[in-house]
């Protein structure tokens, strides 16, 4: 029996979990929103502690992560469940679960063991949604970080300021989703708020956490000029025209099948818009003609140039553009050596 984090028990017999801002509140016998955290007695147990049911050695621009150690590569694992119910989810198998929780019971010494194993440099906790996993997370979390390697989050940034900032300071760098600029469409498409996501990445990045954004861009949803807009330049202002945003391509999916793909078009007149509000690393994916270079923002020659989740050429020297010895931001870069 794993005892959650972060609850209230009240004088009824129901627990409020304070964990994400969804903030339920669980009647006796019964689950939260994400279905893996449980009212067993009046204690708030995680049924999904440590039980992993997706783990993968991956590139970490798969992520997407462009800016912390280009080339290396993480350990990805997952718990089930989520605190969002995106009707777009391509993770629904193990993310929107009922009944019995899945999963094989891995504890972090054994996590961290295989991620040196396998020559990682980094564990990510991705595919699902790390915040309703958080247990798990805290525990590997610490064991990776005492074992050399470095920690990395993936998420829709749907949790509580609290676990937040007791889990930061041991994350090297995250990716967030912001899913759109319009708090109806996160109702709409999520079953969540705009705001609290906000706030999660304004606190990250007033923390010293290195941040990367993915925008999946819906048509009908999301691709709207002024949401584009606002994405960017909340990016720009409050996040650093240096941080990467990432522009990805939709494909039907899970409760969205009858929603097209993302035109080419789109993306490019999104890159377009991110590079108009001042940001200096826009990034376009998931097509087959991505925009995926790293230019330097200082000499603006080109630095990185990827294949997929491949690099090709690489023009560092020492975290540093070669030519004109402009930093380029973000984490880890000077383990990112030439490309033979």
């Amino acid at each position: 029996m794993d005892v959650a984090l972060y609850w209230q028990a009240q004088a009824d017999g129901r627990v409020r979990c304070l964990l994400c801002p969804h903030r339920c509140l669980i009647g006796p016998g019964q689950r939260g929103l994400c279905q893996v955290r449980q009212n067993r007695d009046g204690m708030l147990l995680s049924l999904n502690c440590q039980r992993i049911v997706a783990l993968h050695v991956d590139p970490v621009e798969k992520k997407p992560l462009f800016h912390y150690a280009p080339g290396s590569r993480t350990l990805s694992l997952a718990a089930a469940g989520c605190n969002l119910r995106c009707r777009h989810c391509q993770n629904a198998a193990i993310s929107q679960v009922r009944g019995p929780v899945p999963g094989e019971r891995l504890e972090p010494a054994q996590l961290v063991a295989q991620a040196r194993a396998s020559g990682c440099r980094s564990l990510a906790y991705t595919y699902t949604e790390p915040t309703v996993f958080f247990e798990t997370v805290l525990k590997t979390a610490r064991a990776a970080r005492d074992a050399g390697l470095d920690n990395l989050l993936v998420s829709n940034g749907y949790i509580a300021p609290e676990p937040l900032l007791q889990l930061a300071p041991l994350l090297a760098a995250a990716n967030i989703d912001l899913k759109a600029f319009s708090d109806p469409v996160y109702r709409q498409l999520c079953g969540a708020r705009l705001e609290p996501v906000l706030a999660s990445l304004r606190l990250l990045r007033r923390l010293g956490v290195w941040l990367e954004v993915t925008t999946l861009v819906i048509p009908g949803y999301n691709d709207d000029t002024q949401q584009l807009r606002q994405i960017a330049g909340f990016i720009a202002t409050e996040l650093g025209e240096q941080t990467p945003w990432h522009l990805s391509a939709f494909f039907p999916a899970y409760q969205l099948l009858d929603v097209p793909p993302t035109p080419a078009a789109t993306l490019e007149q999104a890159w377009q818009i991110g590079r108009d509000q001042g940001l200096r690393h826009v990034y376009t994916g998931n097509l087959a003609a991505g925009q995926e270079e790293t230019f330097c923002s200082g000499c603006g020659r080109l630095l990185i140039s990827r294949r997929g989740y491949r690099l090709i050429q690489v023009e560092l020297q020492q975290g540093c553009c070669r030519f004109c010895r402009t930093p380029l931001a973000g984490v880890a870069l000077a383990d990112c050596g030439a490309v033979a």
